[in-house]
């Protein structure tokens, strides 16, 4: 029996050291990182009572085919000025973890503890660094090196490469010097003339981190209670806020008073003609707001005469923040137009003329009359166009862009916090939006109510 043993032994041995990697079996180690603290800043972590922490974490979501002396040397993941990173290189089937040779009187590879601990950071820091991308995953295998280089499966990755003068690298490459990024891998061999299928084993991203001993690290602990909100609030561009508040506020003036101008307009030019001016002016509300912001990037663009004359006097329009009025004034007027269309058509035709025989101007008849009995409808579409303005999110990045400071409203906001993966700012600013939302329908249940009190009063 001890023989049996010496002999499985020695193999163990002889396999470790002819392959230069360890593979951790997934199911030998539970991975829980609930136990992982990660600092303030997300760039470093500690476990109470391992053998060391790790700091300077970064993510490299992309890399690139890089080209030296005209020698292709793989696709490239920037690592660092200095070769004493840890690495884990995320792919569909495996991730590979590297850990420099200095580092193993830390982090000992032979010992599955170590593994564990390591495999532990490297999965809390990639899920609390997501920026819309993938996450490495505890359900695949996970393979140690602290060589320079290892082959899996056809593909070459190297680490810590001096691809430059003082510039580190972690390089993927087909072991027959091929790009396994860009290019398929064949399916099968008998049908290599016209099948082919993407590689599962290339890079999705590549983790990077310092491992160090737990005394010598800088760890700030995250706030937490009252004091992590405060730090939230501290640390939020509230620039989204205030370009949107400016930007609703210039354009609901201008919707208000256009709205009204054409809903008086349309009922006074011959009927036909009401049906096509009536068309026109609602059909912004029935497109996708990415086609209106499209045709306003057609009609106002650079390539455009009128585009063009704005730009020579010095006031360019697309991609600035008159942009962004712009196209909350064009996706919201038709609520301001037909709330006030359908108020005007709804007073009493003999009540107008009966101030006309009594020498009513139509400005006096507008202002002292139809006015005052339409203001409900007008209010109700005032603030309804208010809340669009508001909202706006497709014509306004199709025309303005995503410039913080200058064009990002709160709805763009939301969305590209989202796609970067701060999802705490953007359920902060879907709350703002959420408030807005609660005050303008308060805010028209109100008007409501004191302009049924003046119709009565009136009546």
């Amino acid at each position: 029996m001890r023989f049996f043993v010496l002999i499985v032994s020695v193999c163990a041995l002889c396999l470790h050291l002819n392959t230069s990697w360890a593979f951790a079996d997934e199911s030998s180690a539970y991975v829980d990182t609930n136990a992982v603290e990660i600092s303030a800043d997300h760039d470093a972590a500690v476990i109470p009572d391992a053998p060391f922490g790790v700091q300077d974490f970064s993510r490299a979501q992309k890399g690139s085919n890089r080209d030296i002396n005209d020698v292709y040397v793989g696709y490239t993941y920037y690592a660092g000025s200095a070769p004493d990173y840890a690495c884990a290189i995320a792919t569909q089937e495996f991730v590979v973890v590297y850990v420099p040779q200095a580092d193993e009187s830390l982090c000992n590879l032979d010992d599955a503890e170590d593994q564990n601990v390591l495999k532990q950071y490297f999965l809390a820091l990639d899920a609390a660094a997501i920026n819309g991308g993938v996450v490495m995953s505890d359900g695949v295998p996970w393979y140690f090196t602290s060589e320079p280089s290892m082959n899996l499966d056809g593909v070459v990755y190297q680490f810590a490469e001096e691809v430059s003068s003082g510039k580190y690298y972690v390089c993927v490459i087909g072991e027959q010097g091929e790009d396994v990024v860009s290019e398929g891998l064949e399916a099968d061999e008998e049908e290599a003339s016209h099948t082919t299928s993407p590689r599962t084993n290339k890079p999705t991203h590549v983790d990077f981190l310092r491992i160090c001993a737990a005394e010598d690290m800088e760890f700030v602990a995250p706030a937490t209670g009252i004091a992590a909100f405060g730090d939230f609030l501290s640390r939020i561009d509230l620039s989204p806020l205030w370009v949107t508040l400016k930007t609703t506020g210039t354009a609901i003036v201008f919707i208000f008073v256009l709205g009204l101008l054409a809903a008086y307009f349309s009922l006074r030019i011959p009927a036909r003609a009401q049906t096509i001016v009536d068309a026109l002016f609602t059909i912004p509300m029935v497109l996708p707001p990415t086609v209106c912001g499209f045709l306003l990037l057609l009609c106002l663009g650079r390539n455009t005469a009128l585009g063009q004359w704005f730009i020579d006097i010095g006031f360019p329009l697309i991609f600035s923040w008159p942009a962004t009025v712009i196209a909350a004034v064009v996706v919201a007027f038709p609520l301001m137009y037909r709330n006030a269309r359908g108020a005007f058509e709804g007073l009493d035709p003999n009540m107008l003329d009966a101030a006309r025989t009594l020498g009513w101007s139509n400005a006096k008849i507008f202002f002292r009359l139809m006015l005052p009995l339409s203001w409900s409808s007008i209010a109700a579409g005032t603030v309804l166009s208010f809340a669009r303005a508001l909202g706006e999110f497709g014509a306004t990045l199709f025309l303005a862009g995503n410039y913080a400071g200058i064009t990002r409203t709160i709805p763009i906001a939301i969305y590209f916090e989202w796609m970067s993966g701060n999802i705490d700012v953007a359920l902060f600013w879907t709350g703002i939006i959420i408030v807005f939302s609660f005050i303008v329908i308060l805010f028209i249940n109100i008007m409501g109510k004191q302009t049924t009190k003046y119709r009565k009063r009136v009546e």
